[in-house]
């Protein structure tokens, strides 16, 4: 998940035009990209159905939140797809009928039921998924090049590497490329992972959120970001046509985010309709291009432009998922070794 996004819609409430009197509504907890007017006035042109949302990063956050509503207060929850399941053990998730949604157009990589479904019974939806793969300069690096993961640690990249500042994603990283499955991960592994950790901490410039390795790129101050991908630099190509992005030969993480309906909700219907929205061509091709950030949309019926598509890399898809893997799940004490391991590292 991008955690930091650069974004000019960070606003925590958002308000469509009004609408006639008596007009419906519904709360949804969302993450920025959702906030896009564009997208929002795209489901409420539809069904004259307005959407007030509220964007939050964490979903401890989101969590320590609805502590704080009353229930019935939010009816639409957009939620990291690893922590649906989370959810769905404080009974926070309504049961949704998949056949109300176009899940036969999700590629099957991105269905996850494992991730999705509890018990047989889906309680969300993916509707949006990226990588934290490489984003890269092509004016400074031949795409083959920033291909090549081992040029992260080569000595030759030495001051052009800025670091996303988000453990899981570049140690699942790592761990593909030293051939281990991210969702396999034990404490054993973590010493091989923190001497390649260590290598690519030598050439690196910086480490920094998403604000900061995105600026670094675009002024030309690093070449590569490790653990940077579509949502760092897609939203940029039309102002900076160098910056592009890619999956390593070895492959990669990916992220991926879900969209359902809260047990609470007293407007479960319109709560549903949104998220059909969500999941249509139309709603698809303006999530997947948020103003907040890009990413790839889940429905590969999304109605994207050919620029879009182009900078989505839509035609290497199936390729990058046969190649990547979700965001690792570790145990709680092997998350707080691999937390240690980045802050001993990153902190030197």
């Amino acid at each position: 998940m991008p955690r930091a996004i650069l974004s000019v819609a960070l606003c925590a409430v958002l308000l469509l035009p009004a609408l006639p009197v008596g007009a419906q509504t519904i709360n949804a907890l969302v993450w920025c990209d959702h906030t896009d007017a564009a997208f929002l006035k795209g489901f409420t042109d539809k069904t004259k159905i307005k959407v007030n949302v509220k964007d939050y990063e964490g979903t401890g956050t989101a969590l320590a939140l609805l502590e704080q509503s009353r229930p019935g207060d939010w009816d639409v929850f957009v939620v990291d797809s690893t922590d649906v399941r989370r959810v769905v053990e404080r009974k926070l998730l309504a049961e949704l009928d998949a056949k109300d949604f176009p899940m036969a157009d999700i590629p099957e990589a991105v269905r996850l039921p494992e991730y999705h479904s509890v018990g047989g019974k889906l309680y969300a939806v993916p509707e949006k998924f990226g990588y934290n793969a490489i984003a890269f300069d092509r004016s400074k690096l031949p795409a083959d090049k920033a291909r090549d993961i081992s040029t992260l640690w080569n000595p030759a990249s030495k001051g052009k590497v800025a670091i996303y500042d988000y453990y899981l994603p570049v140690i699942g990283e790592i761990a593909i490329a030293l051939g281990k499955k991210p969702q396999s991960l034990t404490a054993a592994d973590l010493p091989a992972i923190k001497e390649k950790l260590k290598a690519i901490r030598a050439n690196a410039a910086l480490v920094g959120d998403v604000t900061t390795s995105q600026t670094a790129l675009a002024t030309g101050q690093v070449a590569m970001v490790a653990g940077g991908g579509e949502f760092l630099v897609a939203g940029l190509q039309a102002e900076k046509p160098n910056l592009d992005w890619v999956l390593p030969d070895v492959g990669g993480i990916r992220w991926q985010q879900a969209i359902g309906v809260f047990a609470a909700s007293k407007k479960k219907k319109e709560a549903t309709a949104f998220i059909q929205y969500v999941l249509s061509p139309e709603g698809q091709a303006r999530l997947a291009t948020s103003s907040c950030y890009w990413g790839v949309p889940a429905n590969s019926k999304a109605a994207l432009t050919d620029r879009q598509k182009k900078t989505l890399r839509w035609d290497e898809q199936p390729k990058f998922l046969a190649r990547s893997h979700p965001y690792p799940s570790p145990s709680e004490s092997l998350d707080k070794a691999m937390q240690d391991l980045w802050a001993d590292v990153l902190q030197k």
